[in-house]
């Protein structure tokens, strides 16, 4: 657990909120450790990404997981679903989906002689997209309002999607048959993404062990209510990011423009993100403040999905690189 406001470093903690948030940090850090807890009976290790995929959630973004198929990303998606409570649907991406399955349709009402909308799964809290990348690019454009924006246009009529919306998507490799990459643009969307990787052999011995009489998932229950999920969300926005923080994600960001090997630049997006992203990380460890080693950690997950490399560049080492060199500016003392 981290520092809270009383024993913080000066440094770090020199611009302050102008108002103290409903929720405490170390209170944060307790629920968040609470609901990582549960997820892990469920996820046998992935402590990193189980992590990640909380922060996207509390950050108020949405989150990609990429990996073979089998790797638990489902089961990370549903796990944290149940959780945290709150609606949740599951889209399971397919060729032959239709945006209108998504977002959902006008039906006649013969009884009343009117039309009738009928909301589609997009309609709640977290939303589950299960293998996004078998379904068209019309399809997955469906998603793009409702992830930028919080909202869903439908036969002209705009309708808001309720408070926390949280979209889960998983995604396979491109190389698989029947996948179609995901665009840019959708991408842009994802406050970060991460990959689930291989189990160690430990990890798997354990795996088998759980399954071996069931699906542990059938047993889980929430921890935390809809409730606490906004309550960190607006805890999120009250943690501090000093001015060095932002001067050194503006040098970041020019440091990765800069590099030759880059074809496709991190977008402006993906600057707000990344202090998001830090701004939620602090919170796992009760700080109200975030640290360089908060940026440090999370650029990565939240800029690698985004950037286009020529040939066959390798996108988390070039971003690994410029962290390593890139030098923190100074603090100013007040």
């Amino acid at each position: 657990m981290g520092r809270n406001r009383a024993d913080r470093p000066l440094d770090w903690g020199l611009v302050a909120a102008s108002q103290e948030p409903s929720l405490q940090p170390r209170r944060a850090a307790e629920l968040l450790e609470r609901v990582e807890k549960n997820i892990h009976r469920v996820i046998v290790g992935k402590d990193r990404v189980v992590r990640l995929a909380l922060a996207g959630l509390v950050a108020g973004g949405h989150v990609l997981l990429q990996d073979l198929p089998g790797t638990g990303k489902t089961m990370l998606a549903r796990a944290l679903a149940t959780s945290v409570g709150g609606t949740f649907r599951r889209i399971q991406c397919t060729p032959d989906l239709l945006p209108s399955d998504i977002t959902g349709s006008s039906v006649f009402n013969q009884k009343d002689l009117t039309f009738e909308f009928i909301p589609g799964p997009i309609f709640a809290n977290i939303v589950l997209a299960d293998e996004v990348n078998r379904a068209t690019p019309r399809t997955q454009s469906a998603l793009l309002e409702a992830m930028g924006e919080q909202q869903v246009t439908v036969e002209g009529t705009t309708r808001p999607l309720e408070r926390p919306f949280f979209v889960v998507a998983t995604q396979n490799p491109t190389e698989f048959h029947g996948t179609y990459p995901l665009p840019e643009s959708q991408l842009d969307r994802f406050v970060l993404a991460a990959e689930m990787g291989p189990p160690t052999d430990a990890e798997a011995l354990e795996v088998l062990a759980r399954r071996e009489h069931g699906d542990p998932l059938a047993d889980l229950a929430s921890v935390v209510d809809i409730a606490d999920v906004i309550e960190l969300q607006d805890a999120c926005l009250r943690v501090v990011a000093a001015p060095a923080i932002r001067t050194y994600l503006v040098a970041l960001l020019q440091a990765v423009r800069a590099r030759p090997d880059v074809l496709l630049p991190a977008s402006m997006r993906s600057g707000v993100y990344l202090q998001r992203a830090a701004q939620a990380w602090a919170l796992f460890e009760g700080r109200d403040f975030v640290l360089p080693d908060d940026v440090k950690l999370l650029a990565v997950p939240v800029l690698a999905h985004r950037l286009g490399m020529r040939g066959r560049g390798r996108v988390a080492e070039m971003l690994n690189e410029v962290v390593t060199t890139l030098p923190i500016p100074p603090l100013r003392q007040h």
